[in-house]
């Protein structure tokens, strides 16, 4: 069996208001190769965007790869690495009994991190990592794009995403 392609990605969110205008954003890494994207919606929350910004670059991938994905959102690396098993466990239910919150994002997630092997990475937002910078950057601007003609992301039950990215490999 063939080894597995590595793959590095840095993602971000960024929200004007919380909720407000929002973008998302990943620069991904392959060897010599490397692919920014990025999106905006008008009507979001800053959680929604890091959670975006992962579901879009992972499914931007074109065959299954070895990740190092890296955020500086503890929301999404805490979710998808100790609590999400846990909701699915619970009819998707917090230990409080309460819905969780952007499920439709969550459930796109674990489909897009069945396909690859991800190790989940958190880093230090707006403290000198190059790649975190530049996806901080390409999702405000993302964000400062927005206009009353784009969509809204607000969470759905089973809706599909409104954006799908060039891929990558």
């Amino acid at each position: 069996m063939a080894e597995l392609s590595l793959v590095t990605i840095y993602t971000d969110g960024a929200c004007s208001g919380n909720p407000g205008p929002g973008g998302w954003a990943a620069v991904l890494q392959y060897g010599e190769h490397e692919k920014e994207l990025s999106g905006g919606f008008r009507d979001t929350t800053n959680n929604r965007m890091e959670l975006r910004a992962a579901v879009e670059s992972l499914n931007a991938l074109k065959r299954p790869c070895r990740v190092n994905l890296y955020t500086d959102s503890s929301y999404l690396r805490d979710g998808i690495t100790k609590w999400v098993h846990g909701w699915q466990r619970n009819g998707w239910r917090t230990a409080a009994k309460q819905p969780v919150k952007n499920q439709d994002l969550w459930k796109a997630l674990l489909e897009a991190v069945a396909r690859h092997q991800v190790n989940w990475h958190w880093t230090k937002g707006h403290a000198g990592d190059e790649l975190n910078e530049r996806a901080d950057t390409l999702a405000t601007s993302a964000a400062q794009q927005v206009t009353a003609a784009d969509p809204a992301d607000v969470e759905a039950t089973d809706s599909p995403l409104d954006s799908t990215p060039d891929t990558l490999l």
